[in-house]
C-alpha cells in the first residue's frame, strides 16, 4: 500500500527482509554498504543510468559480433579443408604414376597446394613457414574469410583443370587471374556491406 505513495522508500535492508532475498547483502557501519551478485547490480544500474545500459548492452553485443565473425571464419576454413580432398583426388588420379613411393607422392601433393599458395597468396607454404616463425599453423590459418571462399573456388577449379591434363603453369597463370578477379569482388562486397 506504500508504494504508491511519493513519500515511499525501500531500503536494501527492507527489501531483503520482505522478499527474503538472496544474492544480495546490505551491511551498516563504517566498512558496510549494499553489495549484490552481477544480475542484481547490472539491473539496479541500468535503472540508475541509461548511459550505463547502453553501455552494457553495447559490450554485450561486441563479443557476440566476434564470435559470429569467427564461427562465419571457422566453416569457411571447414569448406576449404573439405574441398581440399577433391583437389587432392584429382592430384592422386592424374598426377601420381601408381610406381611412385608415398614420399615422391607427398612431394607432387605439397607442390600442387603450392599452386593455389601461389595464385592466391603469392608465396609457397615453405616461404610462410621462413617468414613467419613464431607462429603455428600455415598460411591458410590465418587467411581471411575471403581468401578462404577464394581458395575453395580455386581448390574445385584446379580439380577440374587438373582432370582436363592442363599442365602446371598453365593452371597457376589461370588460378592467379581467377583469385585476383574474387577477392576484388569479395572485398567490394565486404565494403559495400560496412557502408550500410
Amino acid at each position: 500500500m506504500q508504494a504508491g505513495l511519493n513519500a515511499f522508500t525501500l531500503s536494501p535492508t527492507q527489501w531483503i527482509q520482505a522478499t527474503n532475498a538472496i544474492g544480495l547483502i546490505s551491511q551498516a557501519g563504517r566498512y558496510g554498504g549494499t553489495y549484490a551478485i552481477s544480475d542484481i547490480a547490472f539491473k539496479f544500474a541500468n535503472w540508475v543510468s541509461v548511459e550505463f545500459e547502453l553501455y552494457l548492452v553495447k559490450e554485450y553485443q561486441r563479443p557476440k559480433a566476434e564470435e559470429q565473425q569467427l564461427i562465419g571464419w571457422t566453416a569457411k576454413r571447414e569448406l576449404s579443408r573439405i574441398n581440399y580432398h577433391i583437389h587432392t583426388d584429382a592430384v592422386r588420379a592424374n598426377l601420381i604414376p601408381s610406381e611412385v613411393d608415398a614420399y615422391h607422392s607427398s612431394l607432387i601433393y605439397a607442390e600442387e597446394a603450392d599452386v593455389l599458395n601461389v595464385a592466391l597468396f603469392g608465396i609457397t607454404a615453405k616461404e610462410w613457414r621462413e617468414s613467419n616463425p613464431g607462429l603455428k599453423g600455415n598460411m591458410r590459418d590465418y587467411a581471411t574469410i575471403n581468401q578462404l571462399i577464394c581458395l575453395s573456388n580455386m581448390e574445385n577449379l584446379n580439380a577440374v583443370f587438373i582432370g582436363d591434363g592442363i599442365p602446371q603453369r598453365e593452371r597457376l597463370k589461370r588460378l592467379n587471374q581467377i583469385a585476383i578477379k574474387q577477392m576484388s569482388i569479395l572485398e567490394e562486397v565486404a565494403s559495400r556491406k560496412l557502408l550500410k
